[in-house]
């Protein structure tokens, strides 16, 4: 019976957390590896289940956090390709305008936004793939990465900013 509930809650949890854990990996990689990244990120989460412990992060962080190394797996191993992909990055693109000159915004759309996110570095984009793929917080980034809540929203605000610009 308690081998229900587990599965249960493990379908649960991919249904609320799949959509996250491909654009994560949507921001790196062509949409192919995002989700064979995206299903091994999932098998890992199956199998550690068990160890996972609320009290020091919450699902969607603890998930990304294996879904990050999972990235820098693949990125070690050499396997990745230079394109960025946006099939599924709404988020950012309603978040990143630029000013046309007549006051008015405009949203870019993903062929735009793929060359700008090329020019990022690659802390820069896993930054904001946390932020706006993942919609983790600030603060749940900082724990992530190891770096403080401030330091965060710098790097986003700066990202963003560098984004705007690059286009002007």
């Amino acid at each position: 019976m308690k081998r229900g509930r587990d599965a249960a809650e493990l379908e649960r949890v991919y249904a609320e957390h799949l959509d996250a854990v491909y654009a994560f990996f949507a921001y790196s990689v062509d949409a192919a590896t995002a989700e064979d990244l995206a299903a091994a990120t999932f098998v890992r989460v199956i199998r550690a289940w068990k160890r996972y412990d609320a009290s020091k992060a919450g699902e969607r962080t603890w998930i990304l956090s294996i879904a990050r190394n999972l990235l820098t797996d693949h990125y070690r191993r050499g396997k990745h390709r230079q394109a960025v992909s946006l099939d599924e990055h709404a988020g950012l693109l309603d978040v990143v305008a630029v000013d046309d000159g007549d006051w008015e915004q405009r949203t870019l759309d993903q062929a735009e936004l793929r060359s700008w996110l090329a020019v990022l570095g690659e802390r820069e984009r896993e930054v904001v793939a946390l932020r706006y793929a993942g919609d983790l917080s600030a603060e749940e980034i900082a724990t992530l990465l190891g770096l403080s809540a401030a330091n965060v929203h710098q790097i986003v605000s700066r990202t963003l900013r560098k984004l705007r610009e690059a286009n002007r």
